[in-house]
């Protein structure tokens, strides 16, 4: 497969393979419909220009991300590192929604797991339930 400049666009200079390195345009493109009227239509070009620009801002946002827990000693990046990095890239915009977002996903997996357990246990009484609560 060539790319706009001519040469293979198969592997990029890491020898990493193109399919590894993009989001599927599949998804790219399921997600770009859902942002334009039903109606619209959308080039291979625009899917493939907004694959490539996707994959590189998640790309540049992990890689900061990144570096901080390899100077914190850590070795896996969690929401928060990616919350961190896109404000010290200057996506504050993105920053903040993304934060709430994280927050009240933790909360709805807190719940899941809570009732999970309560079930395991057998408790399936409200009142029990809300009891074994205010002990934790």
């Amino acid at each position: 497969m060539e790319d706009s400049l001519g040469g293979s666009s198969s592997k990029d200079n890491c020898g990493i393979k193109e399919q590894d390195r993009l989001l599927p345009i599949a998804n790219v493109s399921r997600l770009m419909k859902q942002i334009l009227p039903q109606n619209a239509k959308i080039s291979k070009e625009a899917k493939e220009t907004m694959q490539e620009c996707v994959s590189e801002f998640i790309s540049f946002v992990t890689s900061e991300a990144s570096e901080k827990c390899r100077k914190e000693r850590r070795k896996t990046v969690n929401g928060d590192d990616i919350c961190w990095a896109l404000a010290t890239l200057g996506f504050d915009d993105y920053a903040a929604p993304i934060r709430r977002y994280l927050h009240r996903y933790r909360e709805i997996e807190v719940d899941h797991n809570n009732k999970a357990n309560h079930q395991e246990r057998g408790i399936n009484n409200p009142q029990e339930r809300d009891e074994l609560c205010k002990l934790r």
